[in-house]
């Protein structure tokens, strides 16, 4: 494996970020088997991933702030230091929208029906995927630039597919004879769900922008 020169001397460091990257995957698969649970109508099984996911967004937290404090206390990595805050942040900001949807749908409790089951499925399966490759390509951020695009292509193809699914479920939503306040509630869970998706794209391409500054 092909390593760059940011923990050629921090190899706790590279552990600790290592570790992060494990949480926001583990956060991103929880959501995805937790909202499952909630459409198929198993409310333990999705207050218990509500709450598995609440632990894996403190931990992530606590990863967070435990490397920034390295970086700036031990003065490690000042070259790449900018970068690798930025993208420790922009990746925080999946498992928070991953939580936040899970508590709108246990404080909302929408009913979805389950004709619209499929599409719901799909469109959560899609949005954990591109989390899943966007930590993928931030892991090879740290290990070997040349494996970034592998991962980064992935990112947007689920994205799209996301945005295709989204479209679909949202105008099947609307053309449906149920109430319109009914209709727009849908609409926004479809939208949190979704948004998984967006933010790994908007983090995917601040990666893009990392790997260039440091392959120059």
């Amino acid at each position: 494996m092909k390593r760059i020169a940011i923990f050629a001397k921090t190899k706790e460091l590279e552990a600790q970020i290592d570790a992060f990257c494990d949480t926001v995957d583990q956060g991103a698969m929880a959501f995805g088997l937790g909202i499952k649970y909630y459409i198929s109508d198993d409310r333990e099984a999705f207050e218990a991933k509500l709450k598995q996911v609440n632990d894996i967004e403190s931990r992530g937290d606590h990863l967070r702030r435990s490397i920034e404090r390295r970086l700036y206390s031990q003065t490690l990595i000042p070259d790449a230091r900018g970068d690798v805050l930025g993208l420790l942040e922009n990746m925080d900001q999946i498992l928070n929208m991953c939580e936040g949807a899970m508590w709108q749908f246990a404080i909302e409790k929408p009913e979805i029906p389950e004709r619209f089951h499929p599409d719901f499925t799909n469109l959560l399966e899609v949005a954990v995927d591109s989390a899943d490759s966007l930590v993928s390509a931030s892991r090879a951020f740290f290990r070997d630039h040349g494996a970034v695009p592998d991962h980064m292509h992935k990112v947007l193809f689920f994205e799209k597919e996301a945005d295709k699914i989204s479209t679909r479920l949202k105008m099947a939503i609307f053309d449906d004879d149920m109430g319109l306040s009914r209709k727009n509630q849908l609409r926004r869970f479809v939208e949190h769900i979704d948004d998984i998706a967006d933010i790994s794209e908007n983090v995917a391409d601040r990666l893009a922008i990392y790997t260039i500054k440091r392959s120059i």
